[in-house]
């Protein structure tokens, strides 16, 4: 089975789109979102609905648990709670009814997701050797998928116990197909921080254990102009142009 697996998209429809049209060309048999489709971006309606009409499987993250009111905002930093704010009441309740429907974790053959980490997977970032080390303790598939920090990550836990792996920049690839354990985090569509503006998602093929790290590039003035009308923070704008 082909799986694109998206996450943190952050109503940032310019750089969904541009994912979507990538999967496209080289179409997948599911598509796994990880959650947090909403939160710093200026179209958190279209998003959703995008989400809703092309992810076969989708988790919740902690920004779509604050625009939906289920997690207190004073988690957030000040500028994501600012935009928390807003996007609840720009959400369209078709699009409320979705997250409401959402969890943060979740399995499918062979892999288990969570949009944080098994120990915490609404808040828990996996960057650190100890926190994989805790969420491969905590799971029993062969792989695990994370979301939450939009940094892409490969992690290869060998049966000696030696955890090996690190970032995977934009066209990195990997092999699963041996007796490892793997745990992937495919980065942010909508608002990467590895230094690399281009928006970031994932392709497995669980049949032949092959994984692509991709790197889409889109319009980031575009989602930028659409900030500064919506009258978000000029922060949130700014830091897409570097993936910071």
């Amino acid at each position: 089975m082909r799986i694109a697996v998206i996450s943190d998209i952050h109503g940032n429809w310019h750089a969904l789109e541009a994912v979507l049209t990538d999967i496209e060309r080289e179409p997948v048999d599911e598509t796994w979102c990880l959650g947090d489709i909403v939160g710093y971006g200026p179209q958190p309606n279209r998003c959703v609905a995008e989400t809703q009409a092309h992810a076969d499987f989708c988790l919740i993250g902690n920004h779509d648990l604050g625009v939906i009111e289920r997690v207190e905002l004073t988690d957030f930093s000040p500028d994501a709670a600012t935009v928390a704010r807003w996007t609840t009441e720009e959400l369209d309740p078709e699009a409320r009814a979705f997250l409401e429907t959402l969890e943060p974790k979740g399995e499918r053959p062979g892999v288990e997701l969570f949009h944080g980490s098994p120990r915490d997977p609404v808040w828990e970032y996996v960057l650190s050797e100890r926190s994989a080390r805790s969420a491969l303790s905590l799971t029993s598939a062969p792989l695990v998928l994370v979301g939450h920090s939009h940094m892409p990550i490969a992690l290869r836990l060998a049966d000696s116990g030696e955890l090996a792996g690190g970032l995977a920049y934009g066209g990195s690839e990997v092999e699963i197909a041996d007796a490892a354990r793997w745990l992937l985090n495919p980065g942010s569509v909508g608002q990467p921080r590895d230094g690399d503006p281009r928006a970031a998602y994932l392709r497995i093929d669980l049949e032949s254990g092959h994984a692509h790290f991709r790197r889409v590039p889109y319009e980031v003035a575009q989602t930028q102009a659409e900030i500064r009308e919506a009258g978000l923070p000029e922060a949130l704008a700014e830091r897409l142009a570097g993936g910071e």
